[in-house]
């Protein structure tokens, strides 16, 4: 199912225990803003991407998202996770309204200078639209705190020295101590809370990490120290049967889990995203494996 259409359906299901007004509930379907943008960079010859800033709502406060860098971004998508970011902050009680951004690249094929290029055009365009009281950024999928250190530095250029204009940045640039594991650490917690209601803990407990990008391997890391087994991880580019601590530098040098030695592979795909194996066939090679 399309994302904006899912996200549509299941807050139209709530908007109606709530009780909403049918105007507000359409009002609050309907994106404060919508900003698509061409981004040229040079390449080997010039190469054009499409960057996207959704700004949902900012009636609880200034607007708050993530930019994901990923080949499958498109405007639904972003639309969709901008909604999404208007109710999390409101369940939260946080004085921020929804926002999200990305860029329709893949960053594993394009050189950190290419990356900086790209994350400073994209800037350049959305600059006067985003702000400290308006639109703050944070890192998403395909981006981290170097995206956000070129965003505040190309915002700057235009606005005076910003460090607030973004979260998620290095820590030297006024960064949060612990972000980086902050989102890997929500999944431990959850996963805590539903382990409590059956009368279990993580200690013991056998699991699985699909996808182990930041978040990924974050939860991997905090699970094993709450005494956790971590028996299979996978991602786009493969999977292998158990763990060990130099998987995660192994996949910070190689983008990817595939080619890690001394542990066995169960699954190998080197396809393109949008040809690899699903959810279900991923998670099925896995459980045949173990």
């Amino acid at each position: 199912m399309n994302a904006l259409v899912a996200t549509n359906r299941n807050f139209k299901l709530a908007a109606r225990l709530l009780g909403l007004d049918s105007k507000l509930e359409k009002s609050l379907h309907i994106p404060f803003r919508e900003i698509k943008v061409e981004c040229t960079i040079p390449k080997d010859s010039l190469a054009t991407f499409v960057g996207f800033r959704i700004q949902h709502d900012n009636v609880r406060g200034p607007m708050k998202g993530g930019i994901r860098y990923h080949p499958e971004v498109d405007p639904d998508e972003v639309n969709a996770l901008a909604q999404l970011m208007t109710w999390k902050t409101a369940v939260a009680n946080i004085p921020y309204g929804g926002a999200k951004g990305g860029i329709g690249c893949n960053p594993g094929e394009l050189s950190k200078s290419e990356l900086e290029r790209l994350t400073r055009v994209f800037t350049q365009k959305i600059h006067d639209l985003i702000g400290i009281h308006a639109d703050v950024p944070a890192p998403d999928m395909g981006t981290g705190p170097q995206t956000m250190a070129w965003i505040l530095d190309e915002y700057s250029k235009f606005h005076g020295h910003s460090p607030a204009v973004v979260t998620g940045k290095p820590i030297d640039l006024g960064g949060s101590l612990g972000r980086d594991a902050a989102t890997g650490r929500g999944v431990l917690f959850a996963t805590e809370a539903l382990l409590n209601e059956h009368g279990k803990s993580i200690s013991g407990q056998r699991f699985v990490i699909q996808g182990f990008g930041n978040v990924g391997s974050w939860a991997a890391q905090l699970v094993h120290e709450k005494g956790g087994k971590i028996v299979a991880v996978s991602d786009i580019t493969g999977g292998i049967k158990n763990s060990n601590p130099n998987l995660v530098k192994h996949v910070e040098e190689n983008k990817g889990v595939k080619g890690f030695h001394g542990l066995k592979t169960v699954i190998y795909s080197s396809r393109l995203h949008s040809e690899a194996l699903s959810t279900g066939e991923m998670q099925m090679r896995l459980k045949q494996s173990l």
